[in-house]
C-alpha cells in the first residue's frame, strides 16, 4: 500500500508540506542516532519527560490543525492522528481499544521505527523500552479530544509493553490522572 500523505515543495525555499504544515524527511538511522545520542547525555527518564511534554503539545497542536483542515471531530481526529503517523514511517498504530467519554485507550504499535533501527547504522539493541518518545503524543492527541467534546479529563500515556523488549508489538495505555 503506496502512502496516501499529500506533500507539498515551495519551489522558492524547498520547504516540505502535509495540509499546510512543514515537514522534514530524513533517514530513520540519523533520527534514531540522534534521538539516542540525546538520550545516552540526559538519560532515558529525563529525556523521556522532554520528550513527553514536547510531544503532548505538538499532538495536541497537530489534533486541532487536522480538525479544521478536513472537518473531523472527536475520536475521528485521533484516529486520523494514528493513520497519518503509521503513513510516515514511524511503524503501524491502531487502537487495541479506545473511549472518548473516559479517556481510556490502548495503543498498538508494529513496526516501530525505534525498534526496526536496533543493529543498523551502528545503532545498538537495547532490552529496555525503545518506543517512549509517542507516550506524550497519545495524551495529547486524547486530551484533544476530550477538551473538544466536552469532556472534564487530562490523561496521562505510558508505554506499558515495548518490541524492543522481546514482545511482538509495543502497547501504549492512556489513562485520565
Amino acid at each position: 500500500m503506496q502512502p496516501q500523505v499529500p506533500i507539498d515543495v515551495d519551489p522558492q525555499t524547498g520547504v516540505w508540506s502535509t495540509n499546510g504544515l512543514p515537514m522534514l524527511y530524513v533517514p530513520r538511522h540519523f533520527f534514531v542516532n540522534n534521538h539516542r545520542a540525546v538520550e545516552t547525555v540526559l538519560g532515558q527518564d529525563e529525556y523521556a519527560q522532554i520528550l513527553y511534554d514536547a510531544g503532548y503539545r505538538s499532538a495536541y497542536f497537530w489534533c486541532d490543525s487536522e480538525s479544521k483542515t478536513h472537518g473531523l471531530q472527536g475520536m475521528p481526529v485521533f484516529e486520523h492522528y494514528l493513520n497519518r503517523l503509521s503513513q510516515r514511517g514511524w511503524g503501524q498504530f491502531s487502537f487495541i481499544d479506545a473511549n472518548e467519554e473516559t479517556g481510556h485507550a490502548h495503543i498498538r504499535l508494529d513496526n516501530s521505527a525505534f525498534v526496526l533501527a536496533q543493529g543498523v547504522a551502528g545503532i545498538p539493541k537495547t532490552d529496555n523500552k525503545a518506543c517512549y518518545m509517542f507516550a506524550g503524543w497519545f495524551a495529547g492527541a486524547m486530551d484533544w479530544v476530550g477538551e473538544h467534546t466536552g469532556r472534564d479529563y487530562r490523561t496521562v500515556s505510558t508505554e506499558t509493553q515495548c518490541a524492543g523488549e522481546g514482545f511482538d508489538h509495543c502497547v501504549f495505555t492512556v489513562e485520565p490522572k
